[in-house]
């Protein structure tokens, strides 16, 4: 990579960025030129996608993180607030989908990880790194959802339920900034896309007629780089 770029001399920060959309993301803004913090618990695949990205000629920095640790975010946020003092992009992108089942029939445990990764641990990031994203001079926040979020269907009840959550903290946090600073939230939801995470939810499909992940990296990208009204909502098809 040489010269300016859209996004250079920007810090991003991605979680669940070993793979799937996150690593395509994370990938994406590095090309972009921002320097992208990469979070997730594989480290090897965190490796993977460090080595993509220097050998494109971005820059990154690998932060292996367990979402589930009750006090990982706070010591990301205290080390990256050492290194740098602003942070211009936070995509919320790590989820755990519990397996789908009844209502009556969710599994306490595997029910209780998913409020804790995919709310719990949102808060603890926006709580974490709201200091950083105000620093910067237009922050963008960007939260990757699912349709079961907001359209309930038969046994996803424990996963959109915690993402129905997930996007409530979004919101209200979108509504609380908005007139105090320049950060922008949006709440996107990445439809059929080719995941390991769509691979479980849908073992019998073909992979090939869903979209890749680099589609969705390329809308982020895009939304980063522009300007959008706070709140923002969106569906990519």
């Amino acid at each position: 990579m040489t010269g300016e770029t859209a996004l250079s001399g920007q810090v991003a920060l991605v979680t669940g960025a070993s793979k799937g959309i996150g690593a395509a993301t994370a990938i994406a803004l590095a090309g972009a030129g921002a320097h992208v913090i990469l979070t997730a618990r594989d480290v090897k695949g965190l490796e993977a996608v460090e080595d993509a990205i220097h050998a494109g000629g971005g820059s990154s920095t690998i932060a292996p993180l367990d979402l589930v640790e009750p006090d990982g975010v706070p010591r990301l946020a205290a080390a990256l607030a050492q290194r740098w003092d602003k942070l211009d992009v936070l995509v919320i992108n790590a989820a755990h989908m519990p397996a789908l089942t009844p209502v009556t029939q969710i599994e306490p445990k595997q029910f209780g990880q998913a409020l804790t990764v995919n709310v719990l641990a949102t808060q603890a990031l926006l709580a974490a790194f709201d200091p950083l994203l105000k620093r910067a001079p237009a922050a963008k926040v960007i939260g990757l959802t699912s349709s079961v979020g907001s359209a309930p269907r038969a046994y996803w009840a424990a996963y959109g339920a915690s993402k129905a959550a997930f996007e409530v903290l979004l919101d209200c946090y979108a509504a609380e900034v908005e007139k105090l600073s320049k950060v922008r939230v949006a709440v996107l939801d990445p439809g059929a896309t080719r995941t390991a995470m769509r691979a479980k939810a849908y073992p019998g499909e073909d992979p090939a007629s869903v979209k890749p992940p680099q589609d969705v990296a390329r809308r982020i990208v895009e939304l980063v780089q522009g300007e959008f009204p706070t709140r923002h909502r969106e569906r990519i098809g």
